[in-house]
Protein backbone atom coordinates (compact mmCIF):
# COMPACT_ATOMS: atom_id res chain seq x y z
CA UNK A 1 0.00 0.00 0.00
CA UNK A 2 1.57 3.32 -1.02
CA UNK A 3 2.16 5.94 1.68
CA UNK A 4 -0.43 8.62 2.14
CA UNK A 5 0.59 12.10 1.03
CA UNK A 6 -0.63 14.38 3.81
CA UNK A 7 0.24 17.48 1.80
CA UNK A 8 -2.25 16.87 -0.97
CA UNK A 9 -6.00 16.79 -1.28
CA UNK A 10 -8.32 15.23 -3.83
CA UNK A 11 -10.91 17.33 -5.64
CA UNK A 12 -14.32 16.10 -6.85
CA UNK A 13 -12.89 14.88 -10.13
CA UNK A 14 -10.40 12.64 -8.36
CA UNK A 15 -7.35 14.76 -9.24
CA UNK A 16 -4.75 15.36 -6.60
CA UNK A 17 -4.36 19.03 -5.71
CA UNK A 18 -1.37 20.17 -3.68
CA UNK A 19 -2.03 22.50 -0.76
CA UNK A 20 0.60 25.28 -0.92
CA UNK A 21 0.17 26.07 2.80
CA UNK A 22 0.96 22.47 3.73
CA UNK A 23 4.42 22.68 2.18
CA UNK A 24 5.37 25.96 3.87
CA UNK A 25 7.57 26.16 6.96
CA UNK A 26 6.22 25.81 10.47
CA UNK A 27 7.85 25.31 13.91
CA UNK A 28 9.56 21.94 14.01
CA UNK A 29 10.52 21.97 10.35
CA UNK A 30 14.31 22.00 9.79
CA UNK A 31 14.20 25.24 7.80
CA UNK A 32 11.86 27.23 10.07
CA UNK A 33 14.39 28.10 12.75
CA UNK A 34 17.03 28.81 10.12
CA UNK A 35 14.64 31.15 8.29
CA UNK A 36 13.86 33.13 11.44
CA UNK A 37 17.51 33.44 12.46
CA UNK A 38 18.55 34.41 8.93
CA UNK A 39 16.00 37.23 8.78
CA UNK A 40 16.95 38.35 12.31
CA UNK A 41 20.58 38.64 11.12
CA UNK A 42 19.45 40.57 8.03
CA UNK A 43 17.41 43.01 10.09
CA UNK A 44 20.18 43.51 12.63
CA UNK A 45 22.85 44.09 9.97
CA UNK A 46 21.02 46.51 7.74
CA UNK A 47 19.48 48.71 10.42
CA UNK A 48 22.77 48.92 12.30
CA UNK A 49 24.24 50.24 9.04
CA UNK A 50 21.39 52.62 8.22
CA UNK A 51 21.77 54.78 11.34
CA UNK A 52 25.41 54.02 12.13
CA UNK A 53 26.58 57.66 12.06
CA UNK A 54 23.78 59.09 14.20
CA UNK A 55 25.39 58.57 17.62
CA UNK A 56 28.75 59.95 16.46
CA UNK A 57 27.58 63.14 14.74
CA UNK A 58 29.29 65.48 17.24
CA UNK A 59 32.62 63.70 16.64
CA UNK A 60 32.15 63.82 12.85
CA UNK A 61 31.37 67.54 13.09
CA UNK A 62 34.50 68.16 15.15
CA UNK A 63 36.83 66.07 13.00
CA UNK A 64 35.59 67.26 9.60
CA UNK A 65 34.80 70.85 10.62
CA UNK A 66 31.12 70.46 9.78
CA UNK A 67 28.14 72.22 11.30
CA UNK A 68 25.39 70.01 12.80
CA UNK A 69 23.08 70.59 9.82
CA UNK A 70 25.88 69.50 7.44
CA UNK A 71 26.91 66.40 9.40
CA UNK A 72 23.26 65.34 9.79
CA UNK A 73 23.18 64.54 6.08
CA UNK A 74 25.25 61.42 6.79
CA UNK A 75 22.00 60.13 8.33
CA UNK A 76 19.46 61.90 6.14
CA UNK A 77 21.29 60.90 2.94
CA UNK A 78 21.03 57.21 3.88
CA UNK A 79 17.32 57.42 4.66
CA UNK A 80 16.64 59.37 1.45
CA UNK A 81 18.45 56.66 -0.50
CA UNK A 82 16.25 54.03 1.14
CA UNK A 83 13.05 56.02 0.54
CA UNK A 84 13.82 56.45 -3.16
CA UNK A 85 14.88 52.84 -3.76
CA UNK A 86 12.36 50.83 -1.72
CA UNK A 87 9.50 50.84 -4.25
CA UNK A 88 11.63 49.94 -7.34
CA UNK A 89 13.43 47.21 -5.40
CA UNK A 90 10.11 45.80 -4.19
CA UNK A 91 9.04 45.52 -7.83
CA UNK A 92 12.35 43.87 -8.82
CA UNK A 93 12.01 41.34 -6.02
CA UNK A 94 8.69 40.26 -7.57
CA UNK A 95 10.57 39.40 -10.75
CA UNK A 96 13.94 38.09 -9.60
CA UNK A 97 13.16 36.65 -6.16
CA UNK A 98 13.14 37.83 -2.55
CA UNK A 99 16.08 35.66 -1.46
CA UNK A 100 18.25 36.93 -4.30
CA UNK A 101 17.30 40.55 -3.56
CA UNK A 102 18.05 40.16 0.16
CA UNK A 103 21.45 38.61 -0.58
CA UNK A 104 22.42 41.23 -3.15
CA UNK A 105 21.25 44.16 -1.01
CA UNK A 106 23.20 42.99 2.02
CA UNK A 107 26.33 42.31 -0.04
CA UNK A 108 26.34 45.79 -1.60
CA UNK A 109 25.50 47.51 1.71
CA UNK A 110 28.33 45.72 3.53
CA UNK A 111 30.80 46.40 0.70
CA UNK A 112 30.01 50.11 0.98
CA UNK A 113 30.27 49.90 4.77
CA UNK A 114 33.84 48.64 4.43
CA UNK A 115 34.69 51.66 2.24
CA UNK A 116 32.93 54.35 4.26
CA UNK A 117 35.47 54.61 7.14
CA UNK A 118 38.06 55.72 4.56
CA UNK A 119 35.95 58.60 3.17
CA UNK A 120 38.36 61.55 2.86
CA UNK A 121 35.80 64.31 3.37
CA UNK A 122 32.19 65.01 4.32
CA UNK A 123 30.88 65.12 0.74
CA UNK A 124 32.28 61.68 -0.04
CA UNK A 125 30.94 60.33 3.25
CA UNK A 126 27.43 61.62 2.48
CA UNK A 127 27.53 60.24 -1.09
CA UNK A 128 28.61 56.78 0.09
CA UNK A 129 26.00 56.78 2.87
CA UNK A 130 23.27 57.69 0.34
CA UNK A 131 24.28 54.78 -1.88
CA UNK A 132 24.32 52.54 1.18
CA UNK A 133 20.78 53.56 2.08
CA UNK A 134 19.63 52.65 -1.42
CA UNK A 135 21.30 49.25 -1.09
CA UNK A 136 19.74 48.64 2.33
CA UNK A 137 16.29 49.29 0.81
CA UNK A 138 16.28 45.80 -0.67
CA UNK A 139 15.86 44.29 2.80
CA UNK A 140 12.55 45.93 3.88
CA UNK A 141 11.41 45.68 0.26
CA UNK A 142 11.79 41.88 0.25
CA UNK A 143 11.87 40.50 3.79
CA UNK A 144 8.15 40.53 4.64
CA UNK A 145 7.16 39.10 1.26
CA UNK A 146 9.84 36.38 1.59
CA UNK A 147 8.46 35.31 4.96
CA UNK A 148 4.89 35.36 3.63
CA UNK A 149 5.98 33.16 0.70
CA UNK A 150 7.77 30.55 2.80
CA UNK A 151 6.17 30.45 6.30
CA UNK A 152 2.70 29.15 7.11
CA UNK A 153 0.19 31.95 7.70
CA UNK A 154 -0.57 31.03 11.30
CA UNK A 155 3.13 31.21 12.21
CA UNK A 156 3.90 34.34 10.18
CA UNK A 157 3.42 36.87 13.01
CA UNK A 158 6.15 35.24 15.09
CA UNK A 159 8.56 35.17 12.15
CA UNK A 160 7.88 38.80 11.29
CA UNK A 161 8.24 39.72 14.97
CA UNK A 162 11.76 38.31 15.08
CA UNK A 163 12.70 40.27 11.94
CA UNK A 164 11.34 43.49 13.49
CA UNK A 165 13.24 42.66 16.68
CA UNK A 166 16.38 42.42 14.55
CA UNK A 167 15.65 45.90 13.20
CA UNK A 168 15.24 47.28 16.71
CA UNK A 169 18.30 45.52 18.15
CA UNK A 170 20.39 46.49 15.12
CA UNK A 171 19.36 50.13 15.31
CA UNK A 172 20.10 50.27 19.02
CA UNK A 173 23.29 48.21 19.15
CA UNK A 174 24.79 49.97 16.13
CA UNK A 175 24.48 53.33 17.84
CA UNK A 176 25.76 52.08 21.20
CA UNK A 177 28.71 50.25 19.61
CA UNK A 178 29.76 53.26 17.55
CA UNK A 179 29.40 55.57 20.54
CA UNK A 180 31.87 53.71 22.75
CA UNK A 181 34.33 52.82 19.99
CA UNK A 182 34.26 56.41 18.74
CA UNK A 183 35.15 57.64 22.22
CA UNK A 184 38.16 55.30 22.34
CA UNK A 185 39.46 55.33 18.77
CA UNK A 186 37.48 57.85 16.71
CA UNK A 187 34.45 57.76 14.43
CA UNK A 188 36.21 55.94 11.60
CA UNK A 189 36.94 53.00 13.91
CA UNK A 190 33.32 53.08 15.06
CA UNK A 191 32.05 52.77 11.51
CA UNK A 192 34.60 50.04 10.82
CA UNK A 193 33.29 48.03 13.77
CA UNK A 194 29.72 48.27 12.48
CA UNK A 195 30.91 47.21 9.02
CA UNK A 196 32.64 44.10 10.37
CA UNK A 197 29.63 43.21 12.53
CA UNK A 198 27.34 43.57 9.53
CA UNK A 199 29.68 41.44 7.42
CA UNK A 200 29.38 38.63 9.97
CA UNK A 201 25.59 39.02 9.97
CA UNK A 202 25.50 38.90 6.16
CA UNK A 203 27.58 35.70 6.15
CA UNK A 204 25.28 34.19 8.79
CA UNK A 205 22.24 35.13 6.70
CA UNK A 206 23.62 33.43 3.60
CA UNK A 207 24.60 30.27 5.49
CA UNK A 208 21.29 30.01 7.33
CA UNK A 209 18.65 31.11 4.83
CA UNK A 210 16.84 28.14 3.26
CA UNK A 211 16.12 28.08 -0.49
CA UNK A 212 12.94 29.69 -1.74
CA UNK A 213 10.39 26.98 -2.55
CA UNK A 214 7.23 28.99 -3.16
CA UNK A 215 8.36 32.02 -5.12
CA UNK A 216 6.67 32.51 -8.49
CA UNK A 217 8.34 35.15 -10.69
CA UNK A 218 6.08 37.90 -11.95
CA UNK A 219 6.69 39.87 -15.09
CA UNK A 220 7.70 43.48 -14.66
CA UNK A 221 4.77 45.58 -15.81
CA UNK A 222 5.50 49.22 -14.99
CA UNK A 223 2.05 50.36 -16.09
CA UNK A 224 0.33 47.99 -13.70
CA UNK A 225 2.62 49.00 -10.83
CA UNK A 226 2.04 52.69 -11.64
CA UNK A 227 -1.74 52.16 -11.75
CA UNK A 228 -1.65 50.44 -8.35
CA UNK A 229 0.45 53.23 -6.86
CA UNK A 230 -1.92 55.88 -8.26
CA UNK A 231 -4.84 54.02 -6.74
CA UNK A 232 -3.19 53.99 -3.31
CA UNK A 233 -2.29 57.68 -3.55
CA UNK A 234 -5.93 58.39 -4.43
CA UNK A 235 -7.17 56.67 -1.27
CA UNK A 236 -7.78 59.38 1.41
CA UNK A 237 -7.33 56.99 4.34
CA UNK A 238 -4.01 55.69 3.03
CA UNK A 239 -2.83 59.24 2.41
CA UNK A 240 -3.65 60.16 6.01
CA UNK A 241 -1.78 57.12 7.29
CA UNK A 242 1.25 57.96 5.13
CA UNK A 243 1.21 61.54 6.42
CA UNK A 244 0.94 60.43 10.05
CA UNK A 245 3.85 58.00 9.65
CA UNK A 246 5.92 60.77 8.05
CA UNK A 247 5.12 63.27 10.84
CA UNK A 248 5.92 60.83 13.64
CA UNK A 249 9.24 60.11 11.97
CA UNK A 250 10.01 63.83 11.63
CA UNK A 251 9.90 64.02 15.42
CA UNK A 252 11.92 60.87 15.97
CA UNK A 253 14.52 61.76 13.34
CA UNK A 254 14.95 65.30 14.63
CA UNK A 255 15.26 64.34 18.29
CA UNK A 256 17.74 61.49 17.89
CA UNK A 257 19.85 63.30 15.29
CA UNK A 258 20.32 66.36 17.50
CA UNK A 259 20.28 64.95 21.04
CA UNK A 260 23.97 64.04 20.91
CA UNK A 261 24.95 67.66 20.26
CA UNK A 262 22.94 68.79 23.27
CA UNK A 263 24.32 66.16 25.64
CA UNK A 264 28.02 66.61 24.80
CA UNK A 265 27.69 70.36 25.41
CA UNK A 266 27.41 72.09 28.77
CA UNK A 267 25.80 71.81 31.27
CA UNK A 268 25.85 68.04 30.66
CA UNK A 269 29.23 67.38 29.02
CA UNK A 270 28.61 63.67 28.45
CA UNK A 271 31.24 61.53 26.74
CA UNK A 272 30.63 60.09 23.27
CA UNK A 273 30.20 56.62 24.79
CA UNK A 274 27.51 57.78 27.21
CA UNK A 275 25.71 59.61 24.40
CA UNK A 276 25.67 56.39 22.39
CA UNK A 277 24.27 54.52 25.39
CA UNK A 278 21.25 56.83 25.40
CA UNK A 279 19.97 54.74 22.49
CA UNK A 280 19.23 51.86 24.86
CA UNK A 281 15.95 53.74 25.25
CA UNK A 282 15.02 52.06 21.95
CA UNK A 283 14.02 49.05 24.08
CA UNK A 284 11.04 51.14 25.19
CA UNK A 285 9.99 51.14 21.55
CA UNK A 286 9.98 47.35 21.44
CA UNK A 287 7.57 47.28 24.39
CA UNK A 288 5.43 50.09 22.95
CA UNK A 289 5.14 48.31 19.60
CA UNK A 290 3.97 45.12 21.30
CA UNK A 291 1.49 47.05 23.44
CA UNK A 292 0.08 49.01 20.50
CA UNK A 293 -1.96 46.02 19.31
CA UNK A 294 -3.76 45.73 22.65
CA UNK A 295 -4.29 49.49 22.83
CA UNK A 296 -5.69 49.48 19.31
CA UNK A 297 -8.19 46.77 20.28
CA UNK A 298 -9.31 48.80 23.29
CA UNK A 299 -9.12 52.40 22.05
CA UNK A 300 -9.41 51.97 18.29
CA UNK A 301 -6.98 53.27 15.68
CA UNK A 302 -7.67 56.96 16.24
CA UNK A 303 -7.70 56.60 20.03
CA UNK A 304 -4.29 54.94 19.97
CA UNK A 305 -2.97 57.62 17.63
CA UNK A 306 -4.18 60.35 20.00
CA UNK A 307 -2.40 58.56 22.85
CA UNK A 308 0.82 58.28 20.83
CA UNK A 309 0.67 61.94 19.80
CA UNK A 310 -0.02 63.05 23.37
CA UNK A 311 2.78 60.91 24.80
CA UNK A 312 5.35 62.18 22.29
CA UNK A 313 4.22 65.77 22.87
CA UNK A 314 4.60 65.40 26.64
CA UNK A 315 8.08 63.99 26.09
CA UNK A 316 9.10 66.91 23.88
CA UNK A 317 7.97 69.42 26.50
CA UNK A 318 9.68 67.53 29.33
CA UNK A 319 12.97 67.43 27.39
CA UNK A 320 13.18 71.25 27.53
CA UNK A 321 14.31 71.09 31.16
CA UNK A 322 18.03 71.46 31.88
CA UNK A 323 18.00 68.21 33.82
CA UNK A 324 19.50 64.95 32.56
CA UNK A 325 16.80 62.94 34.35
CA UNK A 326 14.06 65.03 32.72
CA UNK A 327 15.68 64.66 29.29
CA UNK A 328 15.94 60.87 29.63
CA UNK A 329 12.31 60.64 30.76
CA UNK A 330 11.35 62.90 27.86
CA UNK A 331 13.16 60.61 25.42
CA UNK A 332 11.37 57.60 26.92
CA UNK A 333 7.98 59.27 26.30
CA UNK A 334 8.93 60.43 22.79
CA UNK A 335 10.14 56.92 21.91
CA UNK A 336 7.04 55.21 23.34
CA UNK A 337 4.69 57.62 21.58
CA UNK A 338 6.52 57.28 18.29
CA UNK A 339 6.58 53.49 18.23
CA UNK A 340 2.91 53.27 19.27
CA UNK A 341 1.89 55.67 16.49
CA UNK A 342 4.12 53.99 13.91
CA UNK A 343 2.84 50.51 14.79
CA UNK A 344 -0.80 51.58 14.41
CA UNK A 345 -0.26 53.55 11.19
CA UNK A 346 1.83 50.86 9.46
CA UNK A 347 -0.52 48.08 10.54
CA UNK A 348 -3.54 50.05 9.33
CA UNK A 349 -1.96 50.42 5.88
CA UNK A 350 -1.88 46.64 5.45
CA UNK A 351 -5.50 46.30 6.55
CA UNK A 352 -6.71 49.20 4.39
CA UNK A 353 -5.12 48.16 1.07
CA UNK A 354 -7.58 45.81 -0.65
CA UNK A 355 -5.07 45.07 -3.42
CA UNK A 356 -1.39 45.75 -4.10
CA UNK A 357 -0.47 45.36 -0.43
CA UNK A 358 3.25 45.26 -1.23
CA UNK A 359 3.08 48.61 -3.03
CA UNK A 360 0.94 50.10 -0.26
CA UNK A 361 3.50 49.07 2.36
CA UNK A 362 6.37 50.32 0.19
CA UNK A 363 4.68 53.71 -0.11
CA UNK A 364 4.35 53.84 3.67
CA UNK A 365 8.04 53.06 4.02
CA UNK A 366 8.84 55.80 1.52
CA UNK A 367 6.84 58.32 3.56
CA UNK A 368 8.36 57.01 6.79
CA UNK A 369 11.96 57.42 5.63
CA UNK A 370 11.27 60.75 3.93
CA UNK A 371 10.06 61.83 7.38
CA UNK A 372 13.30 60.56 8.90
CA UNK A 373 15.32 62.53 6.34
CA UNK A 374 13.30 65.69 6.89
CA UNK A 375 13.48 65.32 10.66
CA UNK A 376 17.23 64.86 10.66
CA UNK A 377 17.93 67.75 8.29
CA UNK A 378 15.36 70.22 9.65
CA UNK A 379 16.04 69.27 13.25
CA UNK A 380 19.74 70.01 12.82
CA UNK A 381 18.98 73.30 11.06
CA UNK A 382 16.62 74.28 13.87
CA UNK A 383 19.24 73.36 16.48
CA UNK A 384 21.89 75.45 14.72
CA UNK A 385 19.50 78.41 14.56
CA UNK A 386 17.82 78.29 17.96
CA UNK A 387 19.18 75.43 20.06
CA UNK A 388 17.22 72.54 21.51
CA UNK A 389 14.09 74.67 21.99
CA UNK A 390 13.89 75.20 18.21
CA UNK A 391 14.20 71.44 17.59
CA UNK A 392 11.41 70.83 20.10
CA UNK A 393 9.28 73.47 18.34
CA UNK A 394 9.72 71.53 15.07
CA UNK A 395 8.61 68.33 16.80
CA UNK A 396 5.59 70.02 18.38
CA UNK A 397 4.58 71.38 14.97
CA UNK A 398 4.73 67.87 13.49
CA UNK A 399 2.64 66.41 16.34
CA UNK A 400 0.10 69.23 16.00
CA UNK A 401 -0.29 68.40 12.30
CA UNK A 402 -0.64 64.68 13.10
CA UNK A 403 -3.26 65.53 15.71
CA UNK A 404 -5.12 67.68 13.18
CA UNK A 405 -5.18 64.87 10.61
CA UNK A 406 -6.48 62.42 13.23
CA UNK A 407 -9.11 64.91 14.43
CA UNK A 408 -10.28 65.41 10.84
CA UNK A 409 -10.66 61.64 10.48
CA UNK A 410 -12.58 61.46 13.76
CA UNK A 411 -15.04 64.15 12.67
CA UNK A 412 -15.42 62.60 9.23
CA UNK A 413 -16.21 59.24 10.80
CA UNK A 414 -18.78 60.87 13.12
CA UNK A 415 -20.51 62.57 10.17
CA UNK A 416 -20.57 59.31 8.23
CA UNK A 417 -22.08 57.49 11.24
CA UNK A 418 -24.85 60.10 11.61
CA UNK A 419 -25.81 60.00 7.95
CA UNK A 420 -25.64 56.20 7.65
Amino acid sequence: MPPVDTKASVDTTGASTADPEATKLSPGDPGHGRMRLALFAAGLSTFALLYSTQAMLPEISHDLGAAPDQASWTVSGATIGLAVAVLPLAALSERFGRRRMLTLSMAVAVALALLIPFAPDLSTLIALRTLQGAAVAGVPASAMAFLADEVRARHLVGAVGLFVAGNSVGGMSGRILTGWITEAWGWRAGLGAVALTSLLCAIAFRLLVPPARHFTPASLRPREVAATVRGHLGNPLLLRLYAIGLLFMVVFGAVYTVIGYRLVAEPFGLSQGLVGSIFVIYLVGTVASATAGRLNARLGRRGTLYLGIGTATAGLLLSLADSLVAIVLGLVLITAGFFAGHAVASGSVSRTATHGAAQASALYQMAYYIGSSLGGALGALAFAAGGWAATVALGLTAMTLAGGITLYATRRAAVTARTA
